[in-house]
């Protein structure tokens, strides 16, 4: 792992850190404990702006995007729940932050939240699932192999038709439309970091792997307790009585249940949480009771 700096980041806030090889666009704000913020599948550093701006009078908050998304560069291969527990690991390390940190997941990041807090014991101070993603029992179909490069063949056609500049901001929009339940204006970052192959193909692995992920969280669970680390999980809630909804909110009580945490509702909120309800995500953060020999004394407050 390198900590060498890059600027070459255009006009996006933040800068290019190598971290195990590969380049990823990293952004620190704020003052105090730590708080990473890690976007769900194919999701960028602007998703958590909202968010970030609640949180930095009060926390040290650190974003980056995952290989291949936002500003980052490509990977060295597949994303997996343990390599991205990792990622978080030495991200904290390459910016000089090597003590306990709070890890607020959105949707497939509460995967990588939850292998970070489970395969590194004494870093984790907390963690807030925004929304996660649920498994209660996956089961892959296929070898990994097997998906991952049907997915990578895929994305290479897709680019190859030049989809990915022609249709990806309108792919994105319509995602953000169809997660959340108010109108949100396109961010000034948002076109360019959709309409790019390498953007394209890391949706496509992430996707790909999802299942993969959600396997391996559940082999960690038997053998690499949380350690008394404070767990808050966040659902939405769009108000509807649907049996889908009320589905989705039994099952998101359930993984609180089973993490020992506390379950809470952010509502009227579509899936994208920190878009119509950053509020309640930085509540959920803010009031996240730590272990304090695990969080360490507050800065800056």
């Amino acid at each position: 792992m390198s900590g060498d700096g890059d600027k070459r980041a255009g006009t996006a806030p933040g800068r290019m850190l190598r971290v195990d090889g590969t380049v990823l666009h990293v952004l620190r704000e704020g003052e105090g404990p730590v708080c990473v913020l890690s976007g769900g599948l194919g999701m960028s550093w602007f998703d958590w702006d909202p968010v970030a701006a609640r949180l930095a009078p009060h926390r040290t908050v650190v974003r980056f995007d995952r290989p291949g998304l936002g500003m980052s560069a490509p990977g060295a291969g597949p994303p997996t729940a343990a390599g991205e527990a990792a990622r978080i690991a030495h991200v904290l390390d390459a910016l000089g932050l090597p003590g306990p940190c709070t890890v607020v997941a959105h949707s497939l990041a509460a995967f990588h939240a939850e292998a970070f807090a489970r395969l590194h014991p004494g870093r984790a101070a907390g963690l807030v699932l925004v929304d996660g993603s649920v498994e209660e029992d996956p089961r892959p179909r296929l070898p990994r192999t097997v998906r991952t490069a049907w997915a990578g063949g895929l994305a290479s056609v897709l680019s190859a038709a030049g989809l990915p500049r022609a249709l990806g901001p309108t792919a994105r929009r319509l995602t953000v439309r169809a997660s959340t339940v108010r109108n949100h204006p396109r961010g000034p970052h948002e076109a360019g970091a959709y309409r790019t192959s390498r953007v394209l193909r890391a949706c496509a692995l992430e996707n790909a792997t999802y299942a993969y992920q959600a396997a391996e969280v559940a082999a960690l669970r038997p053998d690499h307790p949380l350690r008394g680390v404070p767990v808050t999980v966040l659902a939405a809630y769009d108000g509807s009585e649907t049996p889908r909804e009320l589905r989705w909110l039994e099952r998101q009580r359930a993984l609180a249940t089973q993490l020992g945490g506390t379950f809470a509702v952010a509502a009227p909120a579509g899936h994208l949480i920190m878009a119509d309800a950053p509020d309640a995500v930085a509540t959920a953060v803010l009031s996240l009771t730590a272990d304090p020999d695990l969080e360490g004394p507050p800065r800056g407050r």
